[in-house]
């Protein structure tokens, strides 16, 4: 229908065999709408789906040393930037022999790749990842951590993927096509979904730098009432910035796309917050990709 609710990654492995990734919250949903599609609406196609979820063993490799680390690891496989670009993916070996899954993909903004062996080898490969990694100081890093990441970056999660939110609302129109059928055309056609002040994903930072902002904060202009008839939006995320070193977050607004540096107020009755916020790209940090394309 058009309504973007997942953040996964598809990659193609060769001509007829792809792989699809889904967040843990929305592998059953996105696994039953893709069988009810090949059963129902495209009963004709040759495709099978099989769930590999506890096949597999995978793990996200970020940082500025993560192509270092993983030439250590990768057996025979060109990492240069000319070589595995950015989204590429391809099957691969590690260690001198074990089958291996290696796709460029990155939710934190940074150089990153996630690299898959067979689920028996899930152990022994964090462990070795460890080991190899000890000379460029590896860590491991959780879901916080890549919590903040993603919303420094502005990529859009669970809080902004809430069952209506449609691809223009994410920046994605562009790639939603009106020339032929495809998901999400017809919805983009009606009236009330390509307005001119509909919401918009963009980013927020607080005019008093000290200030923490509150998810679920409504925007208002600047002297409205704080009431429905004025509501301009909603803060989706937010998160404390460690490289900016003040509060960051994420949000829908009316004509979003078009209001870069205006004051609005975030206002949330709920905590008894009122602040003023600087309309900004939701890409806080690196907006030109440098770092994951690097």
């Amino acid at each position: 229908d058009g309504f973007a609710y997942d953040d996964g990654t598809p990659a193609r492995l060769s001509e007829t065999h792809f792989v699809m990734t889904t967040t843990t919250a929305n592998a059953v949903t996105v696994f039953r709408n893709m069988e009810f599609a090949r059963q129902c609406l495209w009963p004709d196609l040759d495709v099978h789906l099989i769930s590999t979820t506890d096949g597999w063993a995978q793990f996200a490799v970020a940082g500025p040393n993560s192509r270092a680390l993983l030439s250590k690891v990768v057996d025979d496989l060109d990492l240069s930037n000319d070589g595995f670009p950015f989204m590429a993916c391809a099957e691969c070996t590690v260690f001198g022999g074990t089958p291996a899954r290696l796709f460029r993909i990155s939710f934190s903004g940074e150089l990153a790749y996630e690299i898959a062996v067979p689920a028996r080898f899930g152990d022994a490969m964090i462990r070795a990842l460890m080991q190899v990694g000890e000379e460029f100081d590896v860590v491991p890093y959780g879901t916080e951590a890549l919590g903040v990441m993603r919303i420094e970056k502005g990529h859009a999660a669970g809080n902004e993927l809430n069952g209506q939110t449609t691809g223009e609302m994410l920046g994605l129109g562009g790639m939603v096509s009106p020339k032929k059928d495809a998901f999400g055309t017809r919805l983009s056609q009606r009236d009330e979904m390509s307005r001119e002040d509909g919401l918009r994903l963009v980013g927020f930072r607080p005019v008093e730098r000290s200030v923490i902002l509150t998810a679920g904060a409504h925007f208002l202009t600047p002297g409205d009432l704080a009431d429905m008839a004025h509501d301009q939006g909603w803060m989706t995320s937010v998160a404390w910035s460690p490289e900016l070193s003040h509060s960051v977050g994420l949000g829908f607004l009316k004509n979003g796309g078009k209001r870069m540096g205006e004051t609005v107020r975030a206002y949330s009755p709920v905590r008894d917050q009122d602040v003023m916020v600087e309309v900004c790209s939701p890409h806080h940090i690196d907006p030109e990709g440098e770092r994951q394309r690097g």
